[in-house]
């Protein structure tokens, strides 16, 4: 998976039913991403290119938390919750409040900047760890070229964290499915 991915995956965890609640106004990114040492999350990666025999699961497991209130995990992320807006070091990758359209970007350094939006809310998402209602779909878009940009769509389930990954390469308007991984098992408990 490209790097930016496991920076994503870096907090998730095995239990196998869904959250069953709808969004809520008021809801923060903690409540859609827990981040506490010893959760974990296991997937399964599905993406098309995958060479035969390679490793199609993956588990990231929350490791420590530091002075600064980042979580760090098994990949080598580092990520926190705040109120508005759940982060690493270099992005906000969730931010309330959760309506579809509503937009921020991260500026990553001087000639990449990656464009966020709420692209759902409310949907249910099926995987191999069960059926997730009430979740949320980020879409992030980053320029790769004049006429190229990759595009990454995480679907969040209220009190479990990421259950879908997905990026696609876009070049001259064509769309190329690159990441497919899906949430097959977690323990995530909110402290």
């Amino acid at each position: 998976m490209p790097n930016r991915t496991l920076v994503l995956l870096a907090a998730l965890t095995a239990c196998a039913h869904g959250a069953e609640r709808p969004v809520q106004a008021n809801d923060s990114p903690g409540a859609y991403f827990p981040l506490a040492v010893g959760n974990e999350w296991t997937y399964v990666d599905h993406s098309p290119q995958l060479p035969p025999g390679a490793p199609r699961y993956r588990t990231v497991r929350i490791l420590s938390r530091d002075a600064d209130g980042y979580f760090h995990d098994s990949e080598k992320g580092a990520l926190r919750a705040g109120k508005d807006c759940l982060e690493d070091r270099s992005r906000r990758i969730l931010c309330a409040p959760f309506a579809v359209g509503r937009t921020w970007s991260s500026v990553l350094s001087v000639s990449s900047t990656e464009h966020y939006e709420i692209a759902g809310v409310g949907e249910t998402v099926r995987v191999a760890a069960g059926t997730f209602e009430g979740c949320v779909r980020v879409r992030a878009r980053t320029r790769a070229g004049a006429d190229a940009e990759s595009v990454l769509e995480i679907s969040y389930a209220p009190g479990v964290g990421p259950v879908r990954i997905e990026t696609f390469a876009v070049l001259s308007g064509k769309s190329t499915p690159q990441v497919q991984a899906e949430l097959s098992s977690y323990r995530a408990e909110v402290k």
